[in-house]
């Protein structure tokens, strides 16, 4: 009889999609074992935070819930807490001279252990450091606990080469490291079997799917491959960048039946003097043809980004530069930051550091040109049909549904019964905001 039968974990996870997965992970071991999962850290016989440090302010929030688990342990010495992910990668031992109260340090590339590591922990009460450098394998066989059954992650790859000067993921996440084609198609055929209807293939730069390995198959001929699983309604995909994001990828999401058309392309700056001193790799000419063969390709698809406002160095020319840019390409979103210094990167050392007043001001007046475009880009789609995948009861309004177009914007209308979670329907759309589309069910 398993001995951590009747046992409960909690999770509590910082950061991006891929720490997401690795939770599900996490829990996937753990339920293996024979824990159930609890909401209440009260009940937890183990509770992990999995963490990120891609901000120092993220950092700064994590060591407090850390701190905060301290009475826990105080309450039930029995109880086992464990720091995961990229910041028990960076900061490894010194994670437990700051939080005394902590057991297991668990770094990026020791997720599959976690499993036998809690095993000792039950047995020997001592305290585990367990981060390597570098992954000795990919571990495909680690068990999953899926918190979405109409939705799910999926990652490709794992680790970055690309080294954007303000970034500290490659030195968290290792180099790249790219899962066999068989082996992700086989996942999602898993998947589709269990009923999930939209998979997101991740990666740091899923654009560079296969380099690391001479004669693998490339990202195109991952999307084609994915996409002729049965089953399967929609495909996504993310992170792409700009510099490996190449005609083949284009033609592959151009003639997919299931690979959505949203491309979303992180530009970071549409300054070429501040693109060169975050090491991107392109020029914001690039990126603009890139842009027009999406387009010519796929018309009608989304295009959304990511920019970075402030970086050290940026004049209002650059800056204006930026402003430019968009409203050139004119995004239908884009995900925008004030830059922050993260100590252990190059820009965080370079000088002409930008004022805080002075990047919150920038920063107000791109998300106003921003929200005004995206406000344009949606009414000009009242009066189409979408086809949506439902998801399940607006957060706001239990009367309404909510879910995604193949574009991934989000839309609202009134719930008829019929529908539910998992669906594909066609809404009418009667009028548009920034963020949200309403319509009717057709």
């Amino acid at each position: 009889m398993n001995d951590d039968k009747g046992k409960k974990y909690h999770t509590i996870t910082y950061g991006c999609q891929m720490n997401e997965n690795d939770s599900e992970r996490l829990a996937g071991q753990l339920k293996a074992l024979g824990y159930e999962e609890t909401g209440r850290l009260e009940e937890a016989d183990v509770i992990l935070v999995n963490t990120c440090c891609v901000r120092e302010s993220a950092e700064k929030k994590i060591h407090g819930k850390i701190g905060e688990l301290k009475r826990l342990k105080t309450a039930n010495p029995n109880l086992i807490i464990g720091v995961a992910g990229c910041m028990a990668q960076k900061d490894r031992d010194r994670l437990f001279k700051r939080a005394p109260h902590i057991d297991l340090v668990l770094g990026t590339h020791n997720i599959h252990q976690l499993g036998d590591i809690i095993t000792e922990l039950n047995q020997s009460r001592g305290r585990v450091l367990a981060v390597w450098d570098q992954a000795e394998r990919l571990a495909s066989d680690v068990p999953t606990v899926r918190k979405n059954n109409i939705a799910a992650w999926l990652p490709i790859m794992y680790g970055c080469n690309n080294f954007c000067t303000y970034c500290i993921v490659p030195y968290v996440r290792g180099r790249e490291r790219s899962r066999p084609l068989g082996e992700v198609v086989a996942e999602a055929a898993a998947l589709a079997a269990r009923g999930v209807r939209e998979i997101t293939l991740l990666g740091q730069n899923v654009n560079s799917y296969g380099k690391d390995e001479a004669d693998h198959a490339d990202f195109a001929d991952l999307l084609t491959a994915v996409d002729a699983v049965d089953g399967i309604a929609r495909i996504r995909y993310m992170t792409s960048h700009p510099r490996d994001m190449n005609a083949r990828v284009i033609d592959a999401v151009k003639n997919s039946r299931h690979v959505c058309e949203h491309f979303h392309l992180p530009i970071q700056a549409g300054s070429d003097a501040v693109l060169k001193a975050m090491n991107r790799g392109y020029t914001a000419a690039d990126y603009r043809r890139l842009v027009a063969s999406i387009r010519t390709a796929v018309p009608g698809a989304s295009l959304t980004t990511d920019i970075i406002v402030g970086f050290p160095g940026e004049t209002e020319a650059m800056f204006a530069d930026t402003l430019g840019l968009m409203a050139e390409v004119r995004f239908d979103a884009a995900y925008t930051f004030l830059y922050s210094q993260r100590s252990g990167t190059p820009a965080a050392a370079m000088p002409d550091q930008i004022p805080l007043p002075v990047k919150k001001e920038r920063l107000r007046r791109l998300m106003d040109l921003q929200n005004g475009i995206s406000l344009e880009v949606n009414r000009g789609l009242v009066g189409t049909k979408a086809e949506v995948l439902v998801e399940g009861e607006s957060k706001n309004d239990a009367n309404k549904m909510m879910g995604r177009t193949r574009t991934n914007k989000i839309v609202i209308w009134d719930r008829t019964g019929g529908e539910k979670a998992g669906d594909l329907v066609t809404v009418a759309i009667d009028a548009a905001q920034t963020w949200v589309l309403k319509g009717t069910l057709v």
